[in-house]
């Protein structure tokens, strides 16, 4: 509603064409990916990380982001750095269709080293009440859909400099695992903002349930979003396991139930159907340019058996 300046920013929700509207919020860093940015010397990347971390996680519940917000501190201000990662920031806003009203930059050489820096931010977003997104009805026979992931995302890095330091491989050395890139440029391709696509996809009425994979993969952010009386099963021999986990797990010998754990393992996003509707969803989120597999679907939880299952988990690490 106004232009920068002032002490805080004004958004009109009724302008924005909302009836009765419930408001979404969230809020995230990077993480330590930062550290593989410092090293590498590539700063224009980490923005769009830090919008996709919230903005992902408003439209699992039906939310459109409306605006973000971001919090970059530094040891010492580099201008010209500064510029490159807030550059960033607006083109995640531009690919989640959100506006970036402001946000707080500041100088502590008493709290971080000199080149170091750090980043937070924060999302708001709206959906009218009766289209909120809950996973409640969510019932076997159901089907899960992956969308593919762009890489780790911004997850499981503090591991992943630990794999590249035991490897030996540089940042600026040719990447074992993709071709063309250095090491610190595979590692820096952004996290995929799903925000377009899903909002699509929910508009078919199928999507009973959307699931952001961050940390915990897999099997521990599916769960925060079906009732505890379902279970999902997910067949990992369903979508090709990007090149990136196969060389964390080789690299680092990390084993399979500990990389479904700390990586998304190329699944960025679940989507929980109607079975009646799963191509026409499917359709929807293609036409938002997703890669779409079907990966699972919906059983009876069984007691306190496992809230999901993953088969064939040891033979794709094999494979």
């Amino acid at each position: 509603m106004a232009g920068l300046g002032g002490f805080g920013a004004l958004f009109d929700l009724k302008a924005a064409g909302y009836k009765d509207p419930v408001l979404v919020s969230g809020t995230d860093g990077v993480g330590t990916k930062l550290k593989v940015a410092i090293a590498a010397g590539r700063h224009d990347t980490v923005g769009i990380d830090l919008v996709a971390m919230s903005v992902n996680d408003l439209v699992v519940q039906g939310a459109e982001p409306l605006f973000f917000l971001d919090y970059f501190a530094a040891g010492h201000l580099d201008v010209e750095q500064a510029a490159t990662v807030i550059a960033g920031i607006a083109e995640g806003c531009r690919q989640a269709g959100c506006a970036l009203v402001g946000g707080e930059t500041a100088e502590m050489p008493g709290m971080y080293a000199k080149d170091d820096y750090d980043l937070a931010g924060f999302a708001v977003g709206a959906v009218e009440r009766s289209e909120l997104v809950t996973g409640d009805s969510a019932a076997p026979g159901d089907v899960v859909l992956g969308l593919a992931s762009t890489g780790p995302h911004s997850n499981g890095y503090s591991l992943v400099r630990r794999i590249v330091e035991k490897s030996g491989v540089t940042y600026g050395a040719p990447a074992p695992f993709a071709n063309g890139l250095t090491l610190g440029e595979a590692l820096l391709v952004p996290t995929r903002i799903y925000v377009r696509s899903c909002l699509a996809a929910l508009k078919t009425g199928g999507v009973k349930a959307l699931a952001h994979i961050t940390g915990g993969g897999l099997v521990e952010n599916i769960p925060r979003v079906i009732p505890e009386t379902a279970s999902v099963v997910i067949d990992m021999k369903a979508w090709p396991m990007p090149a990136v986990f196969r060389w964390l797990a080789s690299a680092g010998e990390v084993a399979a139930d500990e990389m479904v754990r700390t990586f998304n393992c190329g699944i960025g996003m679940v989507a929980v159907v109607a079975p009646e509707l799963a191509d026409e969803a499917g359709r929807a989120f293609e036409a938002g340019g997703e890669t779409v597999y079907r990966i699972g679907k919906v059983a009876e939880r069984r007691g306190d058996g496992p809230s999901v299952v993953l088969r064939h988990l040891e033979e794709t690490w094999r494979a």
